[in-house]
């Protein structure tokens, strides 16, 4: 059985520079990757297709940078912590939220899950996804 594999990657990054943040859904099971993988982690099928995501999402944990996790090309993005994401279409992901810092930290660990939104930002040369506190949750 041969498998037709898409160039999953390049894709992903096309997308953004469109401005469309996509993941891969499952044909059999309706789980959806993201990032997008070439096989389904819930079931194993390879027969995906592209989505195009909300862009919502709930953080559910909260650490925050330290001297040791700290990149100096994160600054721009300050203040931030990560965080185990969920997004509204069902996956996880490990992420930087902006918006979180030591002052509001406490208060927002006692409303976990808050909400959260996806966008794209510009890197050195690419365009990546990170996520942002909702207005309300500020």
């Amino acid at each position: 059985m041969s498998i037709k594999l898409e160039r999953v990657v390049k894709t992903f990054y096309d997308n953004l520079e469109q401005g469309k943040i996509t993941g891969r859904k499952c044909k059999s099971c309706g789980a959806v990757e993201f990032p997008p993988v070439y096989a389904c982690n819930s079931c194993g099928s390879t027969d995906t297709e592209w989505v195009e995501l909300s862009g919502k999402g709930k953080l559910k944990s909260i650490i925050m940078p330290s001297v040791l996790s700290s990149r100096p090309d994160y600054n721009s993005f300050a203040p931030y912590a990560f965080g185990d994401v969920e997004i509204e279409e069902g996956a996880s992901i490990n992420a930087l939220v902006r918006g979180i810092t030591k002052k509001n930290r406490s208060e927002l660990l006692e409303k976990l899950p808050v909400s959260v939104r996806a966008e794209i930002v510009q890197r050195d040369g690419y365009k990546t996804v990170i996520f942002s506190l909702e207005e309300g949750e500020k």
